[in-house]
């Protein structure tokens, strides 16, 4: 089993709500990052998934939790089993300008077509969205409002 440190972005508008991606890799929702390069520091990673995601550069950002252990551990469609150490930043971007008409979908043409959406998402509404078994954890603590450093 594999072990993949990633850097994701919980990144809200100012009626609070929090930008969620449907991911194209596996159809479910999530928070905009992803994998750590052998160069990089996690700090980078995030910068540099939530850029490419979502088309935003992180202005501000300060760690929320760091995510290991057993409910980490996720199988990819193909059968292949990893383990996630993720770490999760509170990140600020500027929007102005970059939101739909009803400023709920964040607009961005993506190249990559890693992200099929990206919508801001009440707490209430991202209660009942697929999210990713390995991101689901972090959305518990984000509800509880017990978020902390180290996460298992």
């Amino acid at each position: 089993m594999r072990i993949i440190v990633t850097g994701g972005a919980v990144i809200q508008d100012q009626a609070g709500r929090i930008l969620m991606q449907r991911r194209s890799d596996y159809g479910d929702w999530g928070l905009p990052g992803g994998a750590m390069e052998p160069e990089e520091t996690i700090e980078e990673t995030m910068k540099r998934e939530v850029l490419e995601e979502t088309g935003r550069v992180v202005q501000s950002h300060e760690l929320m939790g760091v995510y290991s252990g057993p409910r980490m551990q996720y199988t990819y469609p193909d059968g292949n089993e990893v383990v996630f150490v993720m770490f999760i930043f509170k990140a600020e971007v500027i929007l102005q300008g970059r939101l739909s008409v009803n400023e709920k979908e964040l607009l961005f043409q993506d190249l990559h077509q890693e992200s099929l959406q990206l919508e801001f998402k009440s707490m209430d509404e991202i209660e009942y969205l697929p999210i990713s078994s390995v991101q689901q954890p972090v959305f518990e603590d984000l509800m509880q409002m017990e978020i902390s450093i180290l996460r298992s």
